[in-house]
């Protein structure tokens, strides 16, 4: 069953997925290294790599002072972590436990933060006031059936110059088949609309397993995000694409400086992730 494409109601893939992602919050509470937060200059290896790129695009170049809308923050590192680069942080989520576990850690950390539990795709109307940025990155909108409401949410969610910032796993990857023995293709790089569905009772991050194991996703090209981006009149200033992932993909993947890589006679071969960065005017 795992990959395979079915017609499935948004609403019952959205309550799958969040059961399974309220299953991973005590696994992921241990495996995140929130110890090493501990030390108040550390910031998550994701939100490390992200903003000194973001920053180069923004007006003030410093996310210092500015109101930063993170969409699906999970557990808070990266959010905690966007507050510690100097954002004045709102996390979004659709999982109670997460955000129970995102709030703890930042009041832990003497963090102030907003948390907003609602369906990313509903975030405008959840989340009080505007943005000079908002954030995605790693993970997020392969679990979104309908790409133009996110993009027009995030279009809203800005005030006039806002920045919006995403770097996720490529679609190309995400189509590669992560048991083969080479980079061969395997799942749907286009999407149709259908749902990949998924049975799994591990995660991306640590031991242990969970009892929701059945998941949806949706595959989404490159060109299908650039151009919901575009039709909700955002404009691109900045795409990039990349070798290395923050978490293992495929077993034959080599850890390397800032996480995970195809080893290296193929790391030329195929991107792993991409950046973009948008403005409302």
């Amino acid at each position: 069953m795992n990959g395979e494409h079915v017609e499935i109601d948004w609403t019952a893939a959205r309550d799958a997925n969040r059961e399974n992602w309220d299953d991973r919050v005590p696994l992921h509470a241990v495996s995140y290294g929130r110890e090493s937060f501990d030390d108040p200059e550390h910031l998550s290896d994701v939100v490390r790599h992200d903003v000194p790129v973001l920053e180069r695009f923004l007006p003030s170049r410093s996310l210092v002072g500015l109101d930063v809308c993170h969409l699906q923050c999970h557990i808070g590192t990266d959010t905690v972590s966007l507050a510690r680069a100097g954002g004045r942080v709102t996390g979004v989520d659709f999982s109670a436990p997460a955000l129970e576990t995102a709030r703890a850690f930042a009041e832990q950390h003497g963090i102030q933060a907003e948390w907003v539990e609602t369906d990313v795709l509903d975030a405008r109307a959840a989340v009080s006031g505007d943005f000079d940025v908002v954030y995605t990155s790693i993970g997020t909108i392969c679990w979104l059936s309908d790409l133009d409401r996110w993009a027009r949410q995030i279009h809203e969610l800005l005030r006039p110059g806002g920045t919006f910032f995403i770097r996720d796993g490529h679609p190309a990857l995400y189509a590669m088949d992560e048991d083969a023995p080479t980079l061969t293709a395997r799942y749907r790089y286009f999407g149709d609309g259908t749902a990949q569905v998924w049975d799994d009772a591990s995660t991306y991050s640590g031991g242990g397993s969970v009892s929701h194991t059945r998941t949806y996703e949706w595959p989404h090209s490159l060109a299908e995000i650039l151009g919901v981006l575009l039709g909700a009149g955002l404009r691109i200033v900045h795409v990039d694409e990349g070798r290395t992932l923050p978490w293992r993909f495929s077993p034959r993947m080599v850890e390397v400086p800032g996480g995970y890589a195809w080893p290296e006679d193929q790391r030329d071969l195929l991107p792993c992730t991409y950046t973009i960065i948008a403005r409302r005017d």
